[in-house]
């Protein structure tokens, strides 16, 4: 089977890592996608227009587990991996097509700062997410920087 590499460079993670482990040939493994969004500008002057390219992308073992601890929603990154055919049959005799991205390297873009200041707003927001639940009279509402205040 031929493989093809793709490269994703300057994206940004639309949400969460999301981590799980699987049944691995060998005991369970750390298994982690994530969904990184791309940005590219085409055209000459005012034509010019934003085109936006979103890939689901998988990581395995120790990549995925540190992706998980150290990456969040808007973190920069670029990757680089393969892109396999994954069809398989569906439930009414067709066929779902669909593809893979695998990561074989990764590379955080953010500085530790960054990565630090990013960590601790959704830190706070999961917390407040919290104490939401126990004010029973305020519902959490988000702001346009994405961070959520209690609103009575």
């Amino acid at each position: 089977m031929a493989q093809v590499q793709v490269i994703q460079r300057n994206a940004h993670l639309a949400g969460a890592v999301r981590l799980e482990q699987v049944k691995g040939p060998d005991g369970p493994i750390a298994r982690a996608t994530l969904t990184a969004i791309s940005n590219h500008r085409h055209g000459r002057g005012d034509e010019r227009a934003d085109e936006s390219t979103s890939l689901q992308w998988t990581l395995w073992g120790k990549q995925a587990e540190n992706a998980a601890a150290y990456l969040g929603k808007g973190s920069h990154v670029n990757l680089v991996g393969t892109l396999r055919n994954n069809n398989y049959p569906a439930a009414d005799g067709g066929t779902v097509y669909a593809l893979a991205f695998t990561v074989e390297q990764i590379d955080y873009l953010d500085s530790r700062a960054e990565a630090e200041t990013r960590r601790g707003r959704h830190e706070f927001i999961d917390e407040m997410d919290g104490a939401g639940a126990a004010n029973s009279g305020a519902k959490a509402i988000k702001t346009a920087t994405g961070a959520k205040r209690a609103k009575a």
